[in-house]
């Protein structure tokens, strides 16, 4: 499913509208999970993984010195709330995201929901953190997130409210194509909207496609290309204006729904990674190929933080610090051999 290399056909420039995207690289503390959600390409079993060791992850980022690498993504599996590992887990959270923080880089961390106190504590070692909301919608507990506890809409709800009340700068979004309805969507981004005006917190909502890959169980399709550029239509309606919408470039298979995507109101490409740990059979283009796809178009493709600078000032003393060595690294595009040099997964 590797997607072929595209450039837009040659046309009149426009006047150059930024288009945004995180230097990233994720670490992966496990692929263990207690969920089974049936379109997952990403987990393991409990037990059938080995956590990655300090040591490894370390020799990592090591290698990431000089490679124009800024936000790590601690993506992991989730460890049952009421298992005895779990606190085993989230301290190995927290390490690595010192390990990170110590080598100069910037933490982000996506580890499924979290207790109020686990939240508190990883504020203090990320500079943003991220869950995705996927729809509220109740009946897909009956189907695709029947296994999956944590997936219950009311609890992922909560953690915004929680990063909100403890101001975490937040990335959320919904997942389109688990057989949600277009109403279904609207109540999602409606909720995301109403918590957003209470704390001012997130950042980013991320409008990610269903994409079939090959470990998945269900047998449902991938969502239409041309109607996401209709839900980043509908979303830029409904999100407060301070809110950047963000597709992710490798999920989508044409550059004409790209650049409608950012007609319609997207903003921002996300993480652009070696290694897409959530869908890895899609595969990201090379920063040249997407920078002269939006140049054509009249767009200019350009670095950011994982934090905004209007929430820096919730960030405590030591990341407020990091992030300010970053600042001035972020004028200049990163080139694309500097990112997928990157230490392979």
């Amino acid at each position: 499913m590797r997607h072929s290399s595209f450039v837009l056909p040659s046309q009149s420039l426009l006047s150059q509208q930024q288009i945004t995207y995180s230097p990233a690289y994720t670490l992966v503390p496990t692929y263990e999970c207690f969920n089974r959600c049936t379109y997952c390409n990403f987990r393991v079993d409990p037990g059938q993984d080995a956590w990655l060791t300090l040591a490894d992850a370390e020799q990592r980022l090591h290698s990431l010195a000089g490679r124009g690498i800024i936000e790590i993504l601690l993506l992991s599996g989730e460890v049952h709330p009421s298992s005895p590992r779990r606190s085993g887990w989230f301290e190995h959270l927290y390490q690595l995201c010192e390990l990170a923080l110590n080598h100069g880089f910037l933490p982000h961390t996506n580890a499924g929901p979290l207790s109020h106190p686990e939240m508190e504590r990883l504020r203090s070692v990320n500079v943003s953190m991220g869950l995705m909301l996927e729809q509220l919608s109740p009946k897909l507990l009956e189907t695709v997130h029947r296994h999956a506890p944590s997936k219950e809409p009311n609890l992922r709800l909560q953690q915004l409210e929680w990063a909100g009340e403890l101001q975490i700068p937040f990335t959320t979004g919904l997942l389109l194509g688990l057989g949600e309805t277009e109403a279904d969507r609207r109540t999602t981004l409606e909720a995301i909207a109403t918590v957003h005006r209470r704390w001012g917190h997130i950042q980013e909502v991320i409008l990610q496609p269903h994409s079939p890959g090959e470990r998945q169980t269900w047998e449902g399709e991938a969502f239409s290309a041309e109607d996401l550029a209709k839900v980043v239509a509908i979303a830029t309606q409904i999100l407060p204006p301070d809110i950047t919408i963000q597709v992710p470039p490798n999920l989508i298979e044409t550059p004409n729904i790209l650049i409608n995507c950012l007609k319609a109101g997207a903003r921002d490409l996300g993480g652009i990674v070696p290694r897409d740990e959530v869908n890895p059979d899609y595969h990201h283009l090379s920063l040249e190929q997407l920078s002269a796809t939006l140049q054509t178009a009249g767009y200019e493709l350009t670095p950011r933080l994982p934090v905004y600078p209007h929430h820096e000032s919730w960030l405590a003393p030591r990341l407020q610090a990091a992030v300010q060595q970053h600042r001035g690294q972020i004028t200049k595009p990163v080139t694309s051999d500097r990112v997928s040099d990157a230490a392979p997964l």
